[in-house]
């Protein structure tokens, strides 16, 4: 990050809250498991309770549905296994999984994983080419396999496009089918108004370290009858599903951050809005620059611009833009050094050369115009000089024979929130 003057990467991670900071810091002056009897003890219990109903309050949850975490990934594991585990222990017929193709890693390697080791089966739901959730093959799912369907996931916002998924919709029919609703919110949160109790959901899984706690923090919001079976077994901690002892320092900045971003949520969003289509505008007078998603701006979260560039690779774009001191993500991952399109891109119906063509700038509380002008004008040398490394490279690389498979080209890429 040393020479990084411009930070468009806020839905990778985003800085501590002060207030969030504060109550870390202080917490760590205190002394006491919040599992002990004693006086030290219930003094921890008291202030761990205590950021249980302050989150709870934040999200439109009952502290009773807060399960405290490590973060979205253990937070979208436990939802993903748990709930799969404990609804075929109660109905073994419940042997199935539905979730979306464009899912964060965190809920698409569980549910394969219960498909390979577990004899689940799996419904990947595809998406339009706008992103969003092909609701038709949704009902056709749960119009089949029903009553065998665990649960679905669908998140809320996605992680690489910024696209808003029609949670409603989604909800509505699995409750007509009788199937519980999990969603990843790890990226809408802060960002859209989200609130636990009217979305309907079983399940809902959020992040600190995008909502400005520290990295390491975070909830899974579970109703009490929705039925959980723990992924790690221990001491039996949070409703005996999450064993471990409750960090009390990081429960409290997470409390401390998501209520100060759901107090700020609406007038945020209309100032990062606002510099998003200033983002958007500047980007798409650089020719051959497209953007992804819907059109329309509400169906896209209000901090995040993606971007698709004709003939450049995002390594090199990535690379362009961080010498001009600007930082920004990919639609694309790397997994041991292997170059892999974007699952999502591929999910959307873009080729294997667009999934791995593509830019993600996300803003966030710390971004100003002078970020947003700054990235604008930098793109059309980046861009240029982008095409001409790609173009170098393809002259130079050897066409695959007939029926080849290059390397990279068949595992799922990891995906970055």
């Amino acid at each position: 990050m040393s020479g990084t003057r411009h930070y468009l990467d806020h839905a990778a991670t985003t800085t501590v809250r002060p207030e969030a900071a504060a109550v870390y810091a202080e917490e760590l002056t205190h002394l006491g498991n919040p599992s002990s009897t004693h006086a030290a003890g219930r003094d921890a219990r008291r202030r761990l309770e205590e950021a249980r109903e302050a989150l709870a309050a934040a999200v439109g949850a009952e502290p009773a549905e807060v399960l405290f975490t490590a973060g979205g990934t253990e937070a979208d594991n436990l939802a993903v296994k748990g709930a799969f585990w404990g609804r075929r222990a109660a109905e073994p017929a419940r042997d199935r999984l539905a979730v979306s193709a464009v899912e964060h890693p965190a809920v698409l390697e569980p549910a394969r994983w219960l498909a390979a080791h577990d004899g689940a089966g799996l419904d990947l739901l595809p998406v339009g080419p706008d992103g969003r959730l092909d609701l038709v093959t949704l009902r056709t799912v749960l119009e089949t396999h029903g009553p065998r369907l665990a649960l679905v996931s669908v998140m809320w916002a996605n992680n690489e496009t910024g696209v808003v998924q029609p949670l409603a919709d989604v909800v509505a029919a699995a409750r007509a089918a009788g199937v519980p609703v999990h969603s990843d919110a790890v990226q809408a949160l802060g960002r859209v108004p989200v609130h636990f109790a009217r979305s309907g959901l079983a399940a809902l899984t959020l992040s600190g370290h995008k909502v400005g706690a520290p990295v390491g923090t975070g909830a899974l919001l579970a109703r009490r009858d929705l039925a959980l079976a723990p992924v790690e077994h221990g001491g039996g901690q949070e409703r005996g599903v999450r064993s471990g002892t409750v960090g009390v320092a990081g429960a409290r900045a997470l409390a401390a951050a998501v209520t100060a971003a759901v107090a700020e949520q609406e007038a945020e969003a209309a100032r990062l809005a606002r510099l998003r289509d200033r983002l958007v505008a500047g980007a798409l007078a650089v020719p051959g620059v497209h953007l992804t998603g819907p059109a329309d701006g509400a169906a896209r979260l209000p901090g995040t611009v993606h971007l698709g560039v004709d003939g450049a690779d995002a390594d090199a774009l990535l690379f362009g833009l961080d010498m001009a001191g600007v930082a920004a993500s990919s639609g694309s991952a790397c997994r041991a050094g292997v170059h892999e399109p974007s699952h999502v891109l591929l999910a959307m119906g873009r080729d294997e050369e667009q999934a791995r063509s593509a830019l993600r700038f996300s803003l966030g509380r710390t971004t100003t115009a002078a970020d947003v002008d700054a990235a604008v004008a930098a793109l059309p040398a980046v861009v240029e000089n982008a095409r001409r490394a790609h173009a170098t490279v393809r002259r130079r690389v050897p066409v695959p024979a007939a029926g080849h498979v290059p390397v990279g080209t068949t595992a799922a890429a990891p995906g970055v929130r």
